[in-house]
C-alpha cells in the first residue's frame, strides 16, 4: 500500500513533454532558463543546509500545465554534455505529491510536497509473482528484438515490484500521456499491471506491423523479380528478332500504340485506353489479361469509320434487280424508292440528321422458295454494299443478339456485332433470315432483344453486352425474312416495313427456270449450255403438274433431276448430245406428274363429282392452296343428330361450320332446301388432309355451299373455287390473302373464283396474266354464291335429299 511521510520544500524543475520516473537517470540541458534556475536554487539550498547532494522536484509540464505528481531528483553531477553545452545529470528517487507553492532562494519556483512511500507485501502473493514473470518475459522479448542484450540482464536482476514497473519509463514507444499515467499510479502492483498491459499491446502492434512489412517486402521482391525477368524476356525477344532479321517491336502486343493509331470514335478510344491501362497493371498469368486482350482485339477489328459508298445509279440498280429476279415488283419498287430518297438526301447534305443515318428495315414475308434470301444479295449488289446473312432459325438465347457479359468464360459479342465485323463496313446489308423461327426460353427472348436493333429511332446508340460501347446501326439496311407473318411478335413487326412475296405465277416460273435455274443447273451437272435444251412447254408442265408450289425450289430440283438423267444416259452411251427435252419426254425421264388439275381429270373421278363437296381456297405456310370440303348426312335410324367436324380444325373454323348450318336451317324455305332432315339427322363436315391443322373464317361460304349441295342434290361446278366468311344473315364478309389464293386457284386449273365484294380492291395486287385466265365473281350474299357454284338441278330436290 502507499503511505505519506514528512513534507518537503523543493525547487521545481519543469520537464516539457517529457516524464522521468523514479530510478531513471537523465541528462538535462542547463541552457534552458527554468532548468538552470531550479538546479542553481537546489545547489544554494544544499550549501546552506549542508546536504551532500542538491535535490529538485521533476514535474512534467504539458501545454503549460503541471502534473499533480512529481519525482524527487538528486543532482548527481554538473558539467558539459556531449555537444559541449552545460548540463546536469539527475537521478529520480521517488514520487512526491505536489502541494502549495512557497518561497525560496534563487529564481526557481518552490513548492511544498509530500513524499509518497510505496510498500509491497512481503512475501509477494502468487499472482504478483506471475505478473513479475510475465513483465520480465515481455520486456526480454522486446529488448531482444532491439538487440539490447546488456539491458536484458539488468531487467532480470530487478526483484522490486515498484522498480520493475518504473523501469518502463525508458520505453521509447510509450507516449507522454502513458508515462504520466504510470507516474500518477502510486500503488506498485497496479502500476506493474499497467506497464505489462502497455508492453503487451505494443508487442502485438509490432507483430502486426512486422507481418505487414514482411508481406509488403515479399510483394516488392516478387514484383522486382518479375520486372527483371520481363526485362530479360524482352532482351531475349529483341535478340531473336535481330537474328531473324526483323526490325522494330512486335506491334501485336503493343495495344496502346494500336489503339492510339486506330481510327476510333472518341468514346470508344477512351474506353479502350482504360482497358489498356488495366492490361498494363495485370500480370500475364491473370485471367483478366486474356479477357482484356480479346476485348481489345474485337474493338480494333470493328470497322468503326469504314463505310462503302452507295451507288446512286437508280436505273442501274433497277436493271440489276430485274436481271437477278423475275417478278417481285413490290420489293424492287421499294428498294428503288429507298435508293432514290438516299440520293436526294445526299445531294442536299442530309446524310446525318440527329445522329441518325438513313437506314432501312424491311420484312420480306412469303412462302418458302420465292427468293427472299437471294433477294438480300441482289439488294446489296444493287446498292454497292457488303452483304452479311445472319441465320436466326432456332435461336433461343438473348445473348446471341446482344452478346455475353465479359465476366463469362468464352464470352463473345452478339450476332449483329459479328455481322458488322464480318462485313468490314458500318453500312452493310444484313439479312436476318427466318426471323419468325426465333424462340424463347429461360435464357431470354431474342425477339425482344431485336426490338432495339430494328428500331430506326434507337439503333444509332445500340449497346452490345460484350462491347459496352455505343455502336451506330442507323446506316445498316436490315432485311428480315419470314414464312408466317403471325409468328412475328407484334412489337417487332411494328418496327419493320412489311413487304409481301405471295409466290409466282406459272409464267413467272417459266421465265425464272429458263433464265436462272437452267443455266445454274447445267453448270452443276457438268453440261455446256447448248448440250441439253429444255423447251418452254416442258418447263410449263414441270411448274404446273410436277411441282405445284408458291416458290421455285422444287422446280429447280426437277430441272436438276432432268439434267442428271440426261447426263447419266449420255455416259452410259444411251443418249446423244445435244438433246432437246419436250413436254412429252418428261414422263419417260422423271415419271408421271404428281399434281393433275381437277379440270383435267375424268368427270367421274373428280372430287366434286358427288353432291356435298365444294372447292375452297386457303393460305398456308407454303403459299396458297386449294381446299376441298366434304359434307354428309347420317342415317336417321343409326346416326345421332348434331354437327360433327373432322380434319383438325381450329375454333374459328368450327364456329364457321356452326354459322353455315344455322344459316341453312333458318333460310331453308327461301333456298328451297329440305332442311327438315337436319333436325333428326346428324351432319358431318370433313376437311381432307386431316393431319394438317386448319383454322380461319374464310371457308364459311365453302361449307355453306357443300351443305347446300348435299341437301339439294346439285353438284358443285368443278371449275369453281370460293373464299369468304359467312354471317348468320348470309352476308359474305372479306378475308385476307386473296392474291395467294388466286395464284393457288390458277395453279390448280380453276377458271372461276368467287370472292367477297369487299375484297375487290385487292385484285389490283394480282398479276394481270392470272386475272386474264380467271373469271372472278365478287359477291355480297350467299344466294349469289349458290347461284354461281351449284350446277342446275336435273332431278327434283326432295329425291336428292
Amino acid at each position: 500500500m502507499a503511505s505519506t511521510s514528512t513534507p518537503l520544500t523543493l525547487p521545481v524543475l519543469p520537464l516539457d513533454d517529457e516524464v522521468v520516473l523514479p530510478g531513471m537517470v537523465v541528462p538535462l540541458d542547463l541552457s534552458d532558463n527554468d532548468v538552470r534556475a531550479a538546479v542553481e536554487a537546489a545547489q544554494a539550498a544544499a550549501r546552506s543546509s549542508g546536504a551532500s547532494k542538491p535535490t529538485v522536484l521533476l514535474v512534467p509540464r504539458i501545454d503549460g500545465t503541471y502534473a499533480a505528481t512529481g519525482v524527487l531528483g538528486t543532482v548527481e553531477q554538473v558539467g558539459r554534455l556531449s555537444d559541449g553545452d552545460p548540463g546536469a545529470l539527475i537521478r529520480g528517487r521517488g514520487r512526491v505529491k505536489i502541494g502549495a507553492g512557497t518561497t525560496g532562494p534563487g529564481a526557481a519556483l518552490w513548492v511544498e510536497g509530500t513524499r509518497v512511500d510505496e510498500t509491497v507485501p512481503d512475501p509477494l502473493p502468487g499472482s504478483v509473482t506471475e505478473l513479475v514473470k510475465e513483465y520480465k518475459a515481455l520486456a526480454t522479448d522486446w529488448l531482444k528484438k532491439r538487440g539490447a542484450w546488456q539491458v536484458v540482464d539488468r531487467v532480470q536482476q530487478i526483484d522490486d515490484v515498484s522498480q520493475l514497473a518504473d523501469n518502463s519509463g525508458y520505453s521509447p514507444f510509450l507516449t507522454t500521456a502513458q508515462k504520466i499515467e504510470l507516474l500518477e499510479t502510486a500503488e506498485p502492483v497496479a502500476r506493474l499491471k499497467l506497464a505489462t498491459q502497455q508492453l503487451r499491446e505494443h508487442l502485438a502492434e509490432q507483430d502486426v506491423a512486422e507481418s505487414i512489412a514482411k508481406d509488403v517486402q515479399e510483394g516488392v521482391d516478387k514484383q522486382q523479380r518479375e520486372f527483371l525477368l520481363r526485362r530479360q524476356l524482352e532482351a531475349v525477344r529483341k535478340e531473336l528478332r535481330e537474328l531473324n532479321g526483323e526490325d522494330g517491336e512486335d506491334e501485336s502486343d503493343d495495344y496502346r500504340a494500336r489503339v492510339e493509331a486506330a481510327d476510333l470514335p472518341e468514346k470508344v478510344r477512351d474506353a479502350a485506353l482504360k482497358e489498356v491501362e488495366k492490361l498494363e497493371r495485370s500480370s500475364d498469368q491473370s485471367p483478366e489479361g486474356s479477357w482484356i486482350r480479346t476485348w481489345l482485339d474485337t474493338i480494333l477489328e470493328l470497322p468503326w469509320n469504314e463505310r462503302t459508298e452507295d451507288e446512286y445509279d437508280i436505273q442501274g440498280a433497277k436493271a440489276i434487280l430485274d436481271a437477278e429476279h423475275s417478278g417481285l415488283q413490290d420489293v424492287k419498287e421499294r428498294i428503288t424508292e429507298y435508293l432514290a430518297v438516299r440520293k436526294r438526301r445526299a445531294d442536299r447534305g442530309l446524310g446525318v440528321v440527329g445522329g441518325r443515318r438513313g437506314g432501312a428495315v424491311l420484312a420480306l414475308v412469303g412462302p418458302p422458295g420465292v427468293g427472299k434470301t437471294s433477294l438480300g444479295e441482289s439488294v446489296a449488289h444493287a446498292m454497292g454494299r457488303k452483304f452479311v446473312r445472319v441465320a436466326l432459325g432456332g435461336v433461343r438465347d438473348e445473348a446471341e443478339i446482344r452478346g455475353h457479359r465479359r465476366t463469362y468464360v468464352g464470352a463473345l459479342p452478339g450476332r449483329i456485332v459479328r455481322a458488322i465485323k464480318e462485313a468490314g463496313s458500318m453500312n452493310p446489308v444484313v439479312l436476318l433470315d427466318e426471323i419468325d423461327k426465333v424462340g424463347s426460353d429461360f435464357r431470354g427472348d431474342p425477339a425482344a432483344a431485336l426490338l432495339e436493333v430494328l428500331d430506326p429511332a434507337q439503333n444509332h446508340t445500340f449497346r452490345d453486352h460484350y462491347l459496352e460501347v455505343e455502336l451506330d446501326l442507323s446506316d445498316v439496311v436490315f432485311l428480315a425474312t419470314a414464312n408466317v407473318l403471325e409468328a412475328i411478335p407484334e412489337a417487332l413487326l411494328d418496327r419493320m416495313e412489311l413487304v409481301r412475296l405471295d409466290g409466282y405465277t406459272e409464267d413467272e416460273k417459266v421465265v425464272i427456270a429458263r433464265d436462272h435455274l437452267l443455266p445454274r443447273q447445267l453448270e452443276r451437272a457438268g453440261l455446256e449450255p447448248g448440250e441439253v435444251i429444255i423447251e418452254e412447254s416442258a418447263l410449263r408442265r414441270l411448274a404446273g403438274e410436277y411441282t405445284r408450289e408458291a416458290g421455285v425450289r422444287n422446280l429447280e430440283r426437277s430441272v436438276a433431276r432432268l439434267l442428271r438423267k440426261v447426263a447419266a444416259q449420255h455416259e452410259l452411251g444411251d443418249q446423244e448430245l445435244p438433246f432437246t427435252i419436250g413436254a412429252e419426254q418428261l414422263r419417260g425421264l422423271i415419271g408421271r406428274p404428281h399434281h393433275v388439275p381437277e379440270s383435267a381429270q375424268d368427270p367421274a373421278e373428280r372430287r366434286t363429282a358427288v353432291p356435298g363437296v365444294a372447292t375452297g381456297l386457303a393460305v398456308t405456310g407454303a403459299g396458297g392452296d386449294v381446299l376441298f370440303v366434304e359434307a354428309s348426312l347420317a342415317d336417321p335410324e343409326t346416326g345421332a343428330a348434331g354437327l360433327t367436324l373432322t380434319g383438325q380444325l381450329g375454333d374459328v373454323m368450327k364456329e364457321s361450320a356452326q354459322i353455315a348450318l344455322s344459316f341453312l336451317r333458318s333460310h331453308g324455305a327461301e333456298l328451297e332446301l329440305p332442311v327438315a332432315d337436319l333436325k333428326d339427322r346428324g351432319v358431318h363436315i370433313h376437311f381432307p388432309a386431316g393431319a394438317v391443322p386448319k383454322d380461319g373464317p374464310s371457308a364459311g361460304i365453302t361449307m355453306t355451299t357443300a351443305l347446300a349441295s348435299l341437301l339439294s342434290g346439285r353438284l358443285v361446278r368443278t371449275d369453281v373455287a370460293m373464299t369468304g366468311e359467312v354471317s348468320l344473315t348470309g352476308r359474305v364478309l372479306p378475308i385476307g390473302g386473296l392474291k395467294q389464293k388466286l395464284l393457288a386457284a390458277h395453279r390448280a386449273g380453276i377458271t372461276t373464283v368467287v370472292i367477297p365484294k369487299r375484297n375487290e380492291a385487292d385484285l389490283d395486287d394480282v398479276p394481270a396474266e392470272v386475272l386474264e385466265k380467271l373469271d372472278v365473281h365478287p359477291v355480297t350474299d350467299v344466294l349469289q354464291v349458290l347461284e354461281i357454284a351449284l350446277s342446275p338441278a336435273d332431278v327434283p330436290v326432295q329425291a336428292a335429299a
